[in-house]
């Protein structure tokens, strides 16, 4: 156990290991002996936004097809000599994979031959085999996906505010690219954002479950000493100039839907906070919503109980290193109703003083949800490794939602939600 670094922590009884092997993979361990099962995530710090980049060897930017990281993910699971889904079928083992914004990660779950699936998982995401027959054979499977998508109407709803808010970054695109942008995919491409992505420096490895650390460490080890890397270099991404307005202040798009959506997004105007501060600021940003939106607010009560809204309406907020915004809404025969009721109710919360005993109540109920999210394995496998990309930490949520006050919030009411950084969007039936 030597070689491994507890990370301890004490107000919630936990204790990870962690390792960085020399060829700079990251591995984290977190035994839990009362688990039944064992899941692994194995994730690259490469997503959908990183279309632009200088590859491996070169002193230039070079841009990619939209949709190209979502691509390689699915071309991962076919290997020269065997197919990774099949593989873990026959090894009792789960096996999935999702490519978002900032991260790509392949996760496996099983409750029996542990070993022998967590080598599988390093094996099949280390040996990539592409062939111009096998890539076009893909632009077919994924194309029916986009289409899948294409007819989702909150999909397009949501990457339709994306639009909206931003100009030029990235984050406004699908994250499977579109029909034509697939098409230009070639066998050079993946290979090229492959060697230069899935670099052991650039992934983190994260294994929960009724596990002994040092065995786990001591098989990670040893499958890694058997394959070669080249020399660690950083990597250089491109990101346009963005600025804090809007793309568009509202639009309405037409799509075929039995009852008409609204939705409002707030787009974040200078995403550069680091570490604990967008852990602060991003809980503080989520208990907020909350306060102001969620079930139990008089907004809510007054919005459904006028038939407003049904039970779609929800609320979500995003934020990484270089990016951030929120989205506000649901299904609505009223939208202009309920756009009205959330500027006024922003409005007001910015003219009142937030009272402290609103705020803990609603606090509490996060810090009760964040304590039944972490009995999940795959919960903490995923937000684990989200977090850690962004130099921050999962198990710190407990104290630092412990801490916040109605101060907080108020900080970030007045820096998240104006005018300038606000765009509407109505879905209309065809």
């Amino acid at each position: 156990m030597n070689e491994l670094h507890p990370i301890i922590y004490e107000g919630l009884e936990e204790t990870i290991y962690y390792k960085k092997l020399p060829n700079g993979l990251e591995v984290y361990i977190h035994p839990k002996k009362d688990f039944h099962k064992t899941v692994a995530t194995f994730t690259t710090k490469y997503g959908s936004i990183d279309n632009k980049f200088s590859p491996e060897g070169k002193d230039y930017f070079v841009q990619f097809p939209d949709g190209i990281a979502h691509f390689l993910e699915h071309k991962m699971f076919e290997c020269e000599k065997w197919d990774a889904f099949h593989k873990f079928a026959e090894q009792g083992a789960f096996v999935n994979a999702f490519t978002g914004f900032t991260r790509t990660a392949y996760t496996l779950s099983a409750t029996s031959r542990i070993k022998e699936n967590l080598t599988t998982l390093l094996d099949f995401v280390q040996e990539p085999y592409f062939t111009d027959e096998t890539v076009e054979k893909e632009k077919g499977i994924i194309e029916q996906e986009i289409k899948m998508y294409d007819d989702n109407p909150d999909w397009r709803a949501r990457f339709g505010v994306l639009d909206n808010l931003y100009k030029s970054h990235p984050v406004k695109i699908d994250l499977a690219g579109t029909i034509p942008s697939i098409q230009q995919i070639t066998k050079e491409d993946l290979y090229t954002c492959y060697n230069t992505f899935y670099h052991p420096s650039n992934m983190l490895l994260f294994v929960i479950g009724p596990v002994v650390p040092e065995e786990i460490l001591r098989l990670v080890r040893s499958n890694q000493e058997q394959k070669e890397f080249p020399e660690t270099k950083k990597i250089r991404r491109f990101f346009p100039e963005e600025g804090a307005a809007v793309n568009k202040s509202s639009s309405v798009i037409k799509l075929p839907v039995p009852i008409p959506k609204v939705f409002i997004g707030y787009k974040e105007s200078f995403p550069i906070k680091q570490g604990q501060e967008i852990l602060k600021y991003e809980l503080s940003l989520n208990v907020l919503l909350e306060l102001m939106f969620g079930s139990g607010s008089e907004a809510y009560e007054k919005m459904y109980e006028n038939g407003y809204v049904d039970k779609s309406f929800n609320f979500e907020y995003t934020h990484e290193k270089n990016f951030g915004f929120s989205i506000i809404g649901g299904n609505s025969y009223s939208p202009e109703d309920v756009i009205k009721i959330i500027s006024e109710t922003i409005e007001k919360f910015k003219k009142d003083s937030i009272n402290q005993d609103d705020a803990e109540r609603v606090i509490n109920k996060e810090i009760g949800a964040f304590l039944s999210a972490i009995n999940s394995p795959q919960f903490i496998a995923n937000q684990f490794t989200r977090y850690r990309f962004n130099d921050l930490d999962l198990f710190d949520v407990l104290p630092t939602l412990e801490s916040l006050t109605a101060s907080d919030l108020e900080d970030v009411l007045h820096v998240h939600f104006s005018d300038d950084s606000r765009t509407t969007l109505i879905v209309k039936d065809k």
